[in-house]
């Protein structure tokens, strides 16, 4: 496995605060009554990697705190493949602490960085991925992130190898029933010679039988789009959809001439989150894009959190939702 850099270290692993004290909080103990609807916003999911040092913590209690709070699902990251665990948990003991709290999992981050860059010299294993995901019950083993050695020279024929790549991956799923998909960032909105975009080409190479995608409305409008122009340009293609939110003070795009070519940790300095229903993305607009962008599964997430306790900020963002968009 290839050494990571600072900045993607920075970007992808872990900061710590304590679980303990998180966990002491009323939510815990206590079960509201709930609202009953069929809608993605009703059964709304966490991608775990939004609380990634409290789940390395404890698996256990930290899933049992995210149903309380009233999640329905959860979407999966940080496969260790040698061991065939997530977070220490085998995948048989994950799959009972879920069903033990009327949680599901419908997709998955898998790590598919080597297998989506040309040249690499070692792949991931994707039977590997779909066998635990077929285990978990899964829909969907989504690619995270494009190869982020030098994201400053990604070209066309990167992004046509990578969806070659994952229609490929979603011949070897489909006879477990189960689709690939690939979550988008900033950069895949960074403009070719000819105006193309790099998710364009993604979409355009992809069959739609194979591939999913699942549009973070975060990065979307951090590159200077928005998600409704996507969904009408591409109806049914984006099943799957990361509900975070942007800082007020962070609004200004990260994509063009000043920021195509410089230092990812730059970048990074532009980019600030916040709980959902509380910042600059219109979600209660958004969402009346739900059938043209064919979703079917709406996953709150927030890359960090600021708040001291962290399952009051995913409980902030679930009740909002519930309020606001899940009527």
């Amino acid at each position: 496995m290839q050494q990571e850099n600072p900045s993607r270290r920075r970007f992808l692993k872990q900061a710590g605060l304590g679980l303990s004290a998180a966990l002491v909080s009323p939510y815990f103990f206590s079960c509201e009554t709930k609202k009953v609807g069929t809608t993605p916003f009703h059964n709304l999911g966490i991608q775990l990697y939004s609380i990634r040092d409290l789940i390395a913590q404890d698996p256990v209690k930290t899933l049992e705190t995210v149903a309380k709070i009233g999640y329905k699902h959860v979407e999966t990251f940080g496969l260790d493949p040698v061991n065939g665990t997530f977070w220490g948990l085998p995948i048989s003991d994950l799959k009972k602490v879920l069903e033990d709290n009327g949680l599901k999992s419908h997709s998955g981050h898998y790590d598919m960085s080597n297998y989506l860059k040309r040249g690499a010299t070692s792949t991931e294993s994707i039977e590997k991925y779909i066998e635990i995901a077929h285990k978990l019950g899964q829909e969907n083993i989504v690619a995270p992130v494009t190869p982020m050695d030098n994201l400053n020279s990604l070209s066309v024929a990167d992004y046509q190898y990578a969806a070659d790549q994952l229609n490929k991956a979603g011949e070897l799923s489909k006879t477990a029933g189960i689709k690939v998909g690939y979550h988008n960032h900033f950069w895949e909105f960074r403009n070719f010679a000819n105006g193309t975009k790099g998710l364009d080409i993604l979409i355009a190479f992809t069959e739609p039988t194979l591939v999913d995608f699942e549009l973070d409305l975060f990065w979307i409008q951090k590159a200077g789009y928005n998600a409704q122009s996507y969904f009408e340009k591409y109806p049914g293609r984006f099943t799957m959809w990361h509900m975070k939110d942007m800082d007020n003070q962070y609004t200004t795009p990260v994509v063009g001439e000043k920021y195509d070519q410089a230092d990812f940790s730059e970048i990074m300095k532009q980019i600030r989150y916040t709980e959902v229903g509380t910042g600059a993305v219109d979600f209660v607009n958004i969402a009346n894009y739900a059938d043209k962008s064919g979703l079917k599964y709406a996953f709150v997430e927030q890359d960090d959190i600021y708040l001291p306790n962290k399952f009051d900020s995913i409980k902030k963002s679930f009740d909002y939702i519930q309020k606001n968009i899940a009527k």
